[in-house]
């Protein structure tokens, strides 16, 4: 069998999974640029806000993560029930985690200033979690539609939700930070009411589309939606909370060192998090190629396809690596240039912050690769529904490698925030190797039995 057909097959699914995580992401830089115009000290607020949301977000987002696959096998079997089932159940799931954390959320001043963080950072950044309280569900339940309909090959519906929402969400941060068009200055709890509406809009639609979708009819995704499945409820908890502490382990280091670059200052804080923007944006492309593998190899895995899951895995891993090179091409020349698009020239702090932000964006670089291979593995991984391991191994490879090893180099070693950031860079590489390490002995290991009983799976 030619690579060939894989290398096409995934691009095509993974464009525009690009480009929903892409639009998503786009979505919090047009927040983070909005911000930082109108002040410093809100865009330090935003940046710490965010990823306290985000990790919390990452938690309840591994049940989405972990249907995708499972959808992905069953409808490779015909298994409609199945398939119907892990949805409504990862539904259910979200909701109750979106629960769970409001004390979490209404409460994260203190938790803020407890990490040591400035008061007035840790003031603004509570106000704009408790006004993103009732985005958490929609945010979740958006995640697992999402996937539902990638799986069922009709990405290009998220894709244009999606979109749809970023000049929405651009017009609805302009209008509510700065006050124009006789609508009161709200500023950062400006840019939470936005970032809500916006949200709770964009599960609409997604609701629809999954209802109304000719693939998505014979499944009846929301037809007695009250009605439990314990058994799904507990098959998909099992699949989705390990890959839920997985992104947390990960997010989680980069929030610790949101913490840690906090100690140095709202100046640094703020130059980290553009910086840390920037790559996160280019991340999205590796996010969404992952998402392709993780459905390309769980429909194989379905069908009980050894060489087809090999060679969707290996057109994967070619795609992410070939587009990496071009924005670490583009972060070790033009470093400036990208991180001047964030603040307002006029800020006397502004000139300050760009050139830390610029000389983090060669680490930024450097994360591309690391960052690729590690999000390529854990696709390929959920898609043959392999995620507890994976979860340990995330977990040191972030908080025992990574973290530490940018508290050592930032602070008693006293390489200050590049320090920090080349730790990140070590935990990455040691994530990477130990993951995609684990998919292939995988491969190795059960592909002809897989190949010889692909229904005894």
């Amino acid at each position: 069998m030619s690579l060939r057909p894989h290398l096409t097959a995934t691009f095509l699914l993974g464009l525009p999974l690009v480009g929903t995580h892409v639009s998503r992401m786009l979505i919090g830089v047009t927040d983070t640029i909005l911000i930082g115009r109108y002040g410093v000290d809100e865009l330090a607020a935003l940046v710490l806000a965010t990823s306290y949301f985000f990790i919390l977000t990452m938690l309840g987002s591994g049940y989405a993560l972990g249907v995708m696959g499972v959808i992905a096998n069953a409808r490779a079997r015909g298994d409609a029930a199945e398939l119907r089932r892990a949805t409504r159940m990862a539904l259910w799931l979200s909701v109750l985690h979106s629960l769970l954390i409001v004390p979490l959320l209404w409460w994260s001043g203190p938790i803020l200033s407890a990490l040591g963080q400035e008061p007035r950072v840790a003031v603004l950044g509570q106000e704009w979690l408790r006004v993103m309280i009732p985005a958490m569900p929609a945010v979740l339940a958006g995640m697992v539609l999402n996937s539902y309909l990638a799986a069922l090959g009709r990405p290009n519906l998220v894709l244009a939700v999606n979109l749809i929402g970023l000049p929405v969400n651009a017009l609805f941060n302009w209008l509510l930070i700065f006050g124009h068009w006789g609508l009161p200055e709200l500023g950062v709890r400006g840019s939470g009411i936005a970032s809500l509406t916006v949200n709770w809009l964009q599960l609409a639609a997604l609701a629809a589309c999954a209802a109304w979708a000719p693939e998505g009819r014979p499944y009846r995704l929301f037809q007695r939606f009250w009605r439990p499945d314990w058994a799904a409820f507990r098959s998909v908890f099992a699949l989705g909370l390990p890959i839920g502490l997985t992104l947390v382990a990960e997010t989680g280091m980069f929030t610790g060192a949101n913490v840690l670059m906090g100690w140095f200052g709202a100046e640094p804080l703020a130059a980290h998090g553009i910086a840390l923007q920037i790559a996160g944006l280019t991340f999205m492309v590796h996010l969404g190629i992952s998402n392709a593998a993780t459905i390309r190899v769980g429909t194989a895995h379905g069908t009980g396809d050894a060489q087809g899951l090999r060679l969707a895995a290996v057109a994967a891993i070619l795609l992410s690596v070939g587009f990496a090179l071009i924005p670490m091409a583009a972060f070790l020349t033009i470093p400036e240039t990208l991180t001047g698009l964030y603040l307002n020239p006029a800020d006397p702090r502004a000139p300050q912050i760009v050139a830390l932000a610029a000389s983090l964006m060669l680490y930024a670089g450097l994360f591309q690769l690391a960052d690729a291979m590690q999000a390529i593995a854990l696709g390929l991984l959920r898609g043959v529904q392999d995620t507890r391991v994976p979860m340990v191994l995330a977990v040191v490879s972030y908080w025992l490698i990574g973290l530490p090893a940018g508290w050592l180099l930032a602070f008693p070693l006293g390489l200050g925030p590049p320090g920090l950031w080349l730790g990140l860079l070590i935990g990455l590489m040691a994530a990477a190797g130990l993951l995609m390490s684990r998919f292939w002995r995988w491969a190795g290991a059960q592909g002809a039995a897989l190949a010889r009983a692909p229904q005894a799976r």
